[in-house]
């Protein structure tokens, strides 16, 4: 029975830090993504330039991120794909 209970405190514990580790969309755009996307295309906010990308979805874009393209390193100097993703997303919404 005490087993239990330390396990269900360890998957309590693990499922809250996950919760608070949760990437910053607007933090890594900060400090990953504006450089570029505050002076080149697509700017961030340009809706006519983003319509065709949001298009595409998050996901895809996300993707995209992951493997690099053109001039932007992979994962855009992000630290990890849950960052790309919150960036991605935070992009879309201030782009819409």
């Amino acid at each position: 029975m005490k087993r239990v209970f330390i396990v269900a405190g360890t998957v309590v514990a693990l499922l809250s830090a996950g919760q608070v580790a949760a990437a910053d969309g607007k933090a890594v755009y900060e400090s990953s993504c504006k450089g570029c996307h505050a002076a080149m295309k697509p700017k961030t906010g340009d809706k006519e330039a983003w319509a065709p990308l949001i298009k595409q979805g998050a996901d895809t874009l996300t993707a995209s991120v992951i493997k690099g393209k053109g001039m932007m390193p992979a994962k855009g100097k992000a630290a990890s794909d849950a960052d790309v993703k919150a960036a991605v997303e935070y992009m879309l919404s201030q782009s819409k």
